[in-house]
């Protein structure tokens, strides 16, 4: 029986992790699409990475299948993934979820405090 230790450490494995300095120079650079998969009411209280696709963990398999009603245009399979949660695992699941259905260049920069106080460019 798998738990959820078991989940989070098969996403680590196949979804690189970054640290919040270079998901700001990815940003920067401008070329880098960033998801954060947190629901509504967390990013409403926090805020997000400016400029960040809005898509839930729970979403992400509707939102990624481009043969979806739901398919979000910003997921390209060619594009750079980012994906940002609260705390890192969130991420990493959906990172790991991108993976299986095609995502190859997919990172997980880990929570939304650490990309604030580095000085990463936030919108509420």
């Amino acid at each position: 029986m798998k738990t959820a230790t078991h989940y989070l450490e098969e996403a680590n494995a196949v979804v690189p992790k970054i640290t919040a300095e270079d998901g700001i120079a990815k940003h920067a650079a401008g070329n880098t699409t960033f998801i954060d998969v947190r629901d509504g009411t967390e990013i409403a209280a926090s805020g997000t990475i400016a400029g960040a696709v809005r898509i839930p963990r729970g979403m992400m398999e509707f939102r990624a299948d481009v043969d979806h009603a739901l398919h979000d245009a910003a997921l390209r399979k060619d594009a750079e993934i980012v994906l940002i949660c609260g705390a890192g695992g969130q991420a990493a699941l959906a990172g790991k979820t991108l993976k299986d259905m095609g995502y190859s260049n997919v990172s997980n920069v880990g929570g939304f405090n650490a990309w604030k106080d580095a000085g990463g460019p936030v919108e509420d």
